[in-house]
């Protein structure tokens, strides 16, 4: 446990950004699932427009470094490619 007043702090905070960091991830999963469930439904256009929402969710996410650049990219790449095979 920590001793010091500073390292009790630091403590608390790290509880309260794991948290934080923990809802974000959440979201993450929850907007790729958003657009998986679309492609796996046929529905090209459908799946275009749900794609465009969450791109920004995806970015957002890996600005605040909860995940890293490349990942959100790797997702956003593939789920691209997924939507556009539908054709």
């Amino acid at each position: 446990m920590a001793n010091s007043a500073q390292a009790r702090k630091r403590a608390r905070q790290a509880v309260k950004q794991n948290a934080h960091n923990s809802s974000q991830r959440s979201a993450l999963r929850t907007a790729i699932k958003a657009v998986r469930k679309a492609i796996e439904a046929g529905d090209k256009a459908g799946a275009t427009q749900i794609f465009q929402s969450q791109v920004s969710i995806i970015d957002r996410i890996a600005d605040k470094n909860i995940i890293h650049k490349n990942k959100a990219s790797r997702h956003k790449s593939r789920l691209s490619a997924a939507i556009k095979a539908l054709a």
